[in-house]
């Protein structure tokens, strides 16, 4: 795709009014929540790739990470795919297990979900969701509930001494301030979180096609076109939930859907480990709504994740029993050779939320090593 489509399919997702929406197939979608308490929404898209595309360039005109389009296209070539490829678009998703409403937040999924105010007193009723960077390893994004304190068009980022002395090393010097413009790397848009430091912004014109990977200070980083549209919908004091969901499972009529993301480096997940929080989740979903499992399915999600909800129940109620390798810590040994899927006594009331427990999120005085919070000194400090 040439750089001039690109730049034109940009400034079509950017031509937005502070009234609504714009509707476009070239931009991330507004998706309705399905009304009969299903948890999926979207739906994987199938396209051909040009002779000059790359898989980057197809990702971003479809509002989808880097990594998220590699990892449902294995067999790809992420720089020549070759004329007529068809490319996998993973446009489908399984809500995250949080509240449906404000921001929410899936860091190693790498995205974002927006569920828009349908008024004073009413539950949103739709859904957009974005693409996002993400922190590395060694300044990683905070987890836990906060929210939107400030709004900042065309910000000024100040870059603290951390991160001017890694650039420094090689051998890149910082300004103490960088204007707003082009070449500022928060972008023209950026909202201020209540955790100190910690935005939501759009990025410079270099790093615009490195959105969907670990690349950020801890900051949440977008699409330009992307945060210009999410911008004026997000009013301060919007709640933000930041959650780590590598697993993910969730119901379509009555069948049953996993999604599994690459899982953070830093919890050092194992197959295995993914597997039994595979396997604790089922128990939980299927606690009062009996379903076989397809354990090949299963397996194959965990194991080879794509990041696209696969789904692993067999038409039509049965025991909730089916055989499966792993068995998550604590839980009741199974019979030989089956795997417990059924209600336990420890299990919660069927009436309980889905909703995971949220960790608090990080405080300034937490260590450096932690979330690398060497300093705040500025509302724009980390990018």
């Amino acid at each position: 795709m040439s750089a001039n489509r690109m730049t034109l399919l940009a400034r079509q997702c950017a031509a937005i009014t502070l009234g609504g929406l714009l509707s476009s197939a070239v931009c991330a979608e507004v998706l309705p929540l399905p009304a009969d308490g299903s948890d999926l929404v979207g739906q994987t898209k199938y396209v051909p790739a040009r002779q000059e595309d790359t898989l980057i360039d197809i990702a971003r005109e479809y509002s989808v990470g880097q990594d998220e389009i590699v990892m449902a296209n294995p067999k790809v070539d992420r720089w020549l795919p070759g004329a007529g490829t068809q490319v996998t678009v993973p446009r489908q998703f399984i809500l995250p297990n949080a509240p449906r409403n404000g921001i929410v937040v899936n860091i190693p999924e790498m995205r974002l979900y927006f569920y828009p105010s349908a008024g004073k007193g009413a539950k949103p009723t739709t859904v957009v969701t974005y693409p996002i960077s993400i922190g590395r390893m060694d300044w990683r994004s905070p987890l836990g509930v906060t929210k939107v304190v400030a709004k900042v068009k065309d910000p000024v980022w100040r870059p603290p001494a951390s991160i001017k002395a890694e650039h420094a090393k090689n051998g890149e010097i910082l300004p103490d301030v960088v204007p707003a413009g082009p070449n500022n790397p928060l972008g023209q848009f950026a909202m201020r979180l209540g955790v100190p430091g910690y935005l939501i912004h759009g990025t410079d014109q270099d790093k615009s096609y490195g959105i969907g990977m670990r690349v950020t200070h801890g900051c949440i980083r977008m699409y330009p076109e992307d945060v210009a549209r999410l911008f004026p919908e997000v009013a301060v004091g919007t709640p933000v939930n930041l959650v780590n969901q590598p697993v993910k499972l969730g119901w379509k009529g009555d069948a049953l859907y996993i999604e599994v993301s690459e899982s953070l480096d830093e919890d050092r997940l194992s197959p295995a480990d993914l597997m039994a929080k595979a396997v604790s989740l089922i128990q939980k979903e299927t606690a009062t709504r009996p379903v076989t499992i397809d354990e090949a399915a299963l397996r194959k999600a965990v194991e080879e994740p794509t990041g696209i909800p696969t789904v692993i129940s067999l038409s039509g109620a049965a025991p909730l029993e089916a055989s499966a390798p792993y068995s998550p810590a604590g839980d009741v040994e199974p019979r030989s050779g089956e795997i417990g899927y059924a209600p336990r006594a420890a299990m919660e009331e069927p009436s309980a939320p889905r909703y995971e427990t949220q960790i608090e999120a990080p405080r300034v005085s937490d260590p450096a090593t932690s979330y690398g919070t060497e300093e705040r000194p500025s509302t724009e400090s980390l990018f």
